[in-house]
C-alpha cells in the first residue's frame, strides 16, 4: 500500500502542472516587462463559488495552462487579501483583466468560462494587440 501511495504521489508530481502566480501588482509587471510578455490579471476572492469552478473547469486543463505561461505574466489577486489597484473593478468575481506589460488594460471581462471559450478568449484579446 506504502508503495502504491509513493508512486502515486510521484506520477501525480510529474504529470501535472500548476500555473505559477504572482499576488504583487507591481512585481507581476516586473517581470512581464523583463520576460517580454503580458499580464493575465485573476481577480477573485477567497469564497466564491464561481471562482473555484473557473479554476477546476478551465485552469486546471493543460490546453489553457499552456498558452497562459507561453503568453503572459500570471498575477493572482483576492479581493479579500490582496491590495488590489483602484483601477480595476472588484465585484463581481471571477474578473479577468489582459494587461500591457505598463498595466495598460486591454481586456476587461468577468465570469467563469470552460476551456475553449476562455481560449477563444485570449483570441480576441491577441486580436485586440495586433489592432
Amino acid at each position: 500500500m506504502k508503495i502504491f501511495i509513493s508512486l502515486f504521489i510521484l506520477y501525480s508530481t510529474l504529470f501535472s502542472t500548476e500555473l505559477n502566480w504572482l499576488n504583487d501588482y507591481d512585481e507581476a509587471l516586473a517581470e512581464a516587462k523583463k520576460q517580454e510578455k503580458g499580464v493575465y490579471l485573476f481577480i477573485g476572492a477567497d469564497v466564491c463559488r464561481w471562482c473555484e469552478r473557473f479554476k477546476k473547469m478551465t485552469l486546471s486543463k493543460q490546453k489553457a495552462i499552456d498558452r497562459l505561461q507561453e503568453e503572459y505574466v500570471l498575477l493572482y489577486l483576492s479581493r479579500d487579501r490582496h491590495n488590489i489597484p483602484k483601477q480595476f473593478v472588484t465585484k463581481g468575481v471571477p474578473r479577468h483583466y489582459f494587461l500591457t506589460n505598463r498595466g495598460e488594460i486591454i481586456h476587461a471581462d468577468r465570469g467563469s468560462r470552460e476551456v475553449d471559450g476562455f481560449l477563444d478568449l485570449i483570441e480576441e484579446v491577441n486580436l485586440k494587440k495586433e489592432d
